[in-house]
């Protein structure tokens, strides 16, 4: 049968050939996806870790530069807080992320809440885990 092609000139694959390797295909995705989705959810894991270090040593610059030219009364309120819009500036995120930043009597930053809308990262001195990375709160 094969020489039957060979000899008309006809060249090329079969229907069954192509559906065979479509079906491959489709195993090797199956399989595939899963995995790119684990690691898309490891790397948007680091990305809010990050941001929320970046977050933590925007807010402890300032208070430390406060410290330095004794304004601290100018940069933390009466309830240990620290102006979030200077933060985000300073860190190059967004200010609504901030929820919340406090320092304590030596002037340490003791825990800052950062959230990017679905998941949310606490950073908390006092923590087993320096870093805690779960779903956003309202």
């Amino acid at each position: 049968m094969l020489k039957r092609f060979k000899r008309d000139g006809k060249k090329g694959f079969t229907l069954v050939e192509l559906i065979v390797v479509l079906v491959i295909l489709a195993i090797l995705a199956a399989l595939l996806v899963p995995t790119l989705i684990g690691y898309i959810d490891k790397a948007r894991e680091k990305q809010i870790v990050a941001e929320t270090r970046q977050v933590v040593m925007a807010a402890q610059t300032l208070v430390d530069e406060a410290y330095g030219k004794g304004e601290q009364g100018d940069i933390i309120d009466a309830d240990n807080d620290i102006d979030k819009a200077d933060i985000a500036a300073l860190a190059e995120v967004e200010e609504t992320n901030i929820k919340e930043v406090t320092v304590d009597n030596d002037n340490k930053i003791n825990k800052v809440v950062y959230s990017n809308g679905t998941t949310q990262c606490t950073y908390d001195i006092d923590a087993a885990e320096l870093y805690d990375v779960g779903p956003a709160t309202p």
